[in-house]
Order: structure tokens, then C-alpha cells, then sequence
């Protein structure tokens, strides 16, 4: 997964130019017609969100704006890289206008079967599996 971080200006709303908006969409065609891009969104900001805290088995909600821009993601794509080393050089193409910093955080997504195979039991795969499944039907 790329994520893009937040920073102050777009958790304050900012909206993307057309232009912007047009090389993200070239972007996105790039990896698409790579067949690696499985998922790609951006987030509204944090002003029109919430936090969801469970401590101790209390809820606390926080409703957005956040102060910590810093921490908030601003949007992601999900790819299918068969490397770090791929979805790194696929996140060092990203459109970053030259008046803005861009801060990208490069994840693997967990498979649970394989990164957790010790306590992923059999039963709690195949419970995946239908997940799966019907998430597919749903879309």
C-alpha cells in the first residue's frame, strides 16, 4: 500500500487543481495498465471524520478536525508489487506538485495465512475465504 501522508493544507480542505487532478488520473492509468493497481482513494479531511478510541472496554468518539495533521492520511493506493524494491520505485512516481512536500509511507499488506500462520488456524482461513468472497459479490 502507498499511502499519502496529510499535511496541514490538505487536512484544511484543500482541494486539488485540475491539472493535479489530471496527472493523478495518468498516474493511476500508468498502474492500472501495469496490472498492479488494485485500489486507489482519497480521504476528505479530518474535519469530516472521527476517531474511534476503544480502551479498556470503553468507546471514546473524538469528532474531527485532528491537530496532528502530520499523523493523518490524506489518501492511498493498494498495489500488487512482487517487492518492496517495485512499490517504492511505483511511490517515487507519484505527482507531486513542486510547490508542495509530498510525504509517502510505502506498507505491506498483512496476509494473514502466511504473516501469522502460528496462530492463523485453518477454521479462521476458510472464514476469511467466504469474507472474501462476498466482499467480491458486493462489488
Amino acid at each position: 500500500m502507498i499511502i499519502i501522508k496529510s499535511d496541514e493544507k490538505t487536512d484544511a480542505g484543500r482541494v486539488p487543481t485540475e491539472e493535479e487532478f489530471a496527472a493523478m488520473a495518468e498516474f493511476n492509468q500508468e498502474m492500472a495498465d501495469a496490472g498492479i493497481l488494485l485500489g486507489a482513494e482519497g480521504l476528505l479531511d479530518s474535519g469530516m471524520g472521527a476517531r474511534v478510541l476503544m480502551s479498556g472496554g470503553k468507546t471514546t468518539i473524538t469528532d474531527g478536525p485532528f491537530t496532528e495533521s502530520k499523523e493523518l492520511i490524506a489518501g492511498f493506493w493498494l498495489i500488487k508489487a512482487d517487492s518492496l524494491e517495485e512499490a517504492i520505485d511505483w511511490a517515487s512516481r507519484v505527482p507531486s506538485p513542486p510547490d508542495i512536500e509530498t510525504s509517502l509511507e510505502v506498507r505491506q499488506v498483512v496476509s494473514a495465512a502466511e504473516d501469522f500462520a502460528q496462530t492463523y488456524t485453518e477454521q479462521l482461513r476458510e472464514g476469511e475465504d467466504k469474507l472474501r468472497e462476498q466482499i467480491a459479490e458486493n462489488q
